[in-house]
């Protein structure tokens, strides 16, 4: 559980520079560059994620079982990751109604992704790893909105096109991996 959980602090602790420390971050952007910034910052993501998976794997192997889920619980958390799947390209593309209505979607998204895997499953190593990201996603979110006000941000409306691509994008991925690499990479199928 330490490695699954010090990878979260590396990961979530890095992604929450923004949130608590943005006149630190512009500053050492402006000192070593936006690349190099960029480069570091991927580099430490990257050690975070292996770390994360990794633990993760690690406490699979001696689960403690805090409540069993219901049955229903992996529909409700297909349902869940699919609108994930769908809201990270959404907030990497112009012009769509999910940026204009949410303003953030991706973190949305990583909100309904971890509520989805916390329902889903009844183990401690699921509730540290899913609270962690549903609490960051949370914390996030209200930072995010905060700067946008602060910076008056208007998202621009949205074109039904732009919406049929990220959904298009978000449901093939979501496919892809729910039914392929999910399996491979996580060791669960959680479709059958």
């Amino acid at each position: 559980m330490m490695v699954l959980i010090l990878g979260l602090v590396i990961f979530l602790g890095l992604h929450s520079i923004r949130i608590f420390a943005e006149d630190w971050r512009e500053a050492r952007i402006a000192r070593i560059g936006e690349k190099r910034w960029k480069g570091t910052y991927s580099i430490v993501s990257v050690i975070g994620l292996v770390l994360i998976i990794w633990g993760y794997a690690m406490a699979r192997r001696e689960p403690v079982v805090l409540w069993s889920p219901p049955v229903w619980a992996p529909h409700l958390a297909a349902l869940f990751t699919l609108l994930a799947f769908i809201l990270f390209p959404a907030a990497h593309m112009r012009g769509n109604h999910f940026k204009s209505l949410l303003k953030h979607p991706m973190v949305i998204g990583v909100a309904l992704w971890a509520f989805a895997h916390l329902v889903a499953n009844g183990t401690l190593n699921a509730v540290v790893l899913f609270g962690a990201f549903l609490v960051w996603a949370i914390v996030d979110y209200a930072a995010a909105r905060r700067r946008d006000r602060a910076q008056q941000i208007v998202y621009p409306d949205g074109t039904l096109s732009r919406d049929v691509m990220a959904i298009v994008a978000g449901a093939i991925a979501w496919f892809v991996f729910a039914f392929f690499l999910h399996g491979w990479l996580i060791g669960v199928k959680p479709l059958g």
